[in-house]
């Protein structure tokens, strides 16, 4: 059990588990980008460590970019995705879009919006963990590691107001 401001979560996933299905993600990936150098497009803050182990496992080239996209406060969404950082010129290139968690989908919702207007040879969306029961939306995530419950979860990049991203495993926040 561990506290992160007013709040206690409980282990969900430990550091082999989550690497196991990382793995299994960046062998998909260099399987169907075989030859054709994809951007990643990694989705700040909370993929960076899924990012940055997916890319050591994927043994074929890519190049890495970035977006900035806040829609959380504390543990719930809030409808709103702001955007801190533009696409670097994607014309004619294959985009792998990198999430840590897909709940709402109101973020990859935001992200397609804006690269379905560059001249994008194909889009692809990658998620560690997709909650099913409050993912609506129709656009397809294309590679997904794990579907998850509808419950609050810190570690390995996500984090509650801040902390807890440095954790190598998953916590879920306690029931009461």
């Amino acid at each position: 059990m561990i506290q992160l401001h007013d709040l206690q979560f409980q282990p969900y996933l430990t550091p082999e588990e989550i690497q196991i299905t990382v793995r299994t993600l960046a062998l998909q990936l260099a399987e169907d980008y075989a030859d054709k150098n994809p951007i990643f497009v990694g989705v700040l803050n909370g993929a960076f460590m899924f990012l940055s182990d997916l890319l050591k496992n994927f043994e074929n080239n890519c190049e890495v970019e970035f977006a900035k996209m806040k829609s959380y406060e504390g543990t719930s969404t809030t409808g709103e995705v702001k955007i801190d950082l533009d696409f670097p010129d994607l014309t004619n290139r294959h985009v792998i879009v990198v999430e840590d968690i897909v709940d709402t989908g109101n973020t990859l919702l935001k992200i397609n919006e804006l690269l379905q207007q560059k001249k994008l040879k194909s889009l692809a969306y990658c998620s560690l963990f997709l909650k099913p029961e409050v993912y609506d939306k129709d656009l397809e995530i294309n590679y997904v590691g794990m579907a998850i419950p509808n419950k609050f979860i810190v570690g390995y990049g996500l984090d509650y107001n801040g902390l807890g991203r440095n954790l190598p495993e998953i916590y879920q926040l306690k029931s009461d």
